[in-house]
């Protein structure tokens, strides 16, 4: 059991030592107030958001990039509260409506298969105009200068396909701080992976892409059964097919911020959905990393448990409970620091002590049941 734990270790310390090497070689990228040229065709998919749309609608009224320059879908999948209401007052009032240059649409989604997302996102490109998609959710708020920085780093770079920064808003509670942490790392892995060439990771919420190649890509052909994974699958076919053009924007100006969940149990429903998608996945290296980080939650929970029974050596349960410590804190600050969140790193030891259970926890669970998402019950 011992040479097992070393070498689980090793192999875990050797990936997020990866990954610290990796956030460094993405180099941060800066606006240089370039004149814009670039046309978006923003998306917005939502259903039964009339608590947060409002924070949204007052973040895309505060956009700075030309208005005649992009156009706005916001795709209603079925919403039974004042959602569709809250959009056209809002409208009404904005600077947006006045400006006749601007195009605002509410549609309905087009359902077609089991993934109401994916369908949403799929209807409103059908009928965008122009040449970029971005996705974002409707419980996000949008930076002012957020399309600017996706305009100057697609005029500068080669990309098809770009992933951007998210995180959530920060609210004085453990429940915010522990998925503030935990978000922390996931973007820190998200970004570590185009530094080391094998991207894996992004988040719909903040993630553009060429029509063109949406269209080339044949959209979610071929993971329409599974309800989520709108973002990574996309990615995982954009990696594949042009593995040069695909890129993470790694800007300030370009974050994007969302709410975490508001209870424990709404937490473990989102996860299960997102580890529901992970067996689907394609990308070898992002099942690799899922198993290796797996087996090391695991492993802590397994030697705690033998050092309780004396069957294990608590020395070299503790060396280990330090290695994972360390060098998972290291990742975290590097994230925290560039998302300037790094107040959150008191609470890291809360995180660090309550994460192995968690994802454990969350990992047998997906195996087994379904789960509840917007007012949905899908199938495992």
């Amino acid at each position: 059991m011992v040479l097992i734990s070393i070498i689980i270790t090793l192999l875990y310390l050797l990936l997020i030592g990866s990954f610290i090497f990796g956030f460094d070689k993405v180099s941060t990228f800066k606006l240089k107030s370039i004149e814009a040229k670039t046309t978006f065709s923003i998306i917005i998919p939502f259903r039964n958001e009339a608590e947060n749309l409002p924070h949204l609608l007052a973040s895309i009224n505060a956009l700075e990039y030309p208005n005649h320059l992009y156009e706005i879908f916001f795709v209603d999948d079925d919403s039974v509260d004042d959602s569709v209401k809250i959009i056209k007052k809002a409208l009404d009032t904005s600077r947006l409506q006045r400006d006749t240059r601007t195009d605002i649409s509410i549609i309905k989604n087009e359902r077609t298969s089991n993934s109401p997302k994916k369908d949403a996102i799929t209807t409103a490109v059908k009928q965008a105009k122009h040449s970029w998609i971005i996705t974002t959710d409707a419980d996000c708020t949008l930076p002012k200068y957020w399309l600017d920085s996706f305009d100057e780093f697609i005029q500068t770079t080669n990309s098809k396909c770009i992933v951007a920064p998210v995180t959530y808003v920060y609210e004085n509670s453990l429940l915010n701080r522990f998925q503030l942490l935990d978000i922390l790392s996931l973007q820190g892995a998200t970004i570590a992976g185009f530094g080391i060439k094998k991207p894996f990771l992004c988040n719909g919420a903040n993630f553009a892409y060429q029509k063109a190649l949406f269209f080339e890509l044949n959209g979610f052909d071929g993971n329409n059964n599974i309800a989520s994974g709108d973002d990574i699958f996309l990615l995982e076919k954009a990696v594949k097919t042009y593995p040069k053009n695909v890129n993470y924007l790694k800007c300030e100006q370009a974050i994007v911020k969302t709410k975490a969940q508001p209870t424990w149990n709404t937490l473990k429903e989102q996860r299960i959905r997102w580890a529901a998608k992970t067996s689907a996945y394609n990308n070898g290296f992002g099942k690799l990393i899922g198993f290796v980080v797996l087996v090391m939650n695991a492993l802590i929970i397994s030697l705690l448990l033998l050092c309780i029974l004396s069957i294990f050596n608590i020395k070299i349960f503790i060396y280990i409970l330090i290695i994972k410590f360390n060098i998972d804190f290291f990742l975290i600050y590097k994230s925290a620091l560039f998302f300037n969140q790094k107040h959150i790193l008191r609470t890291y030891i809360f995180g660090f002590l309550i994460y192995p259970f968690f994802s454990v926890y969350i990992a047998v669970t997906s195996t087994f049941k379904g789960y509840k998402w917007k007012g949905r019950n899908f199938e495992k």
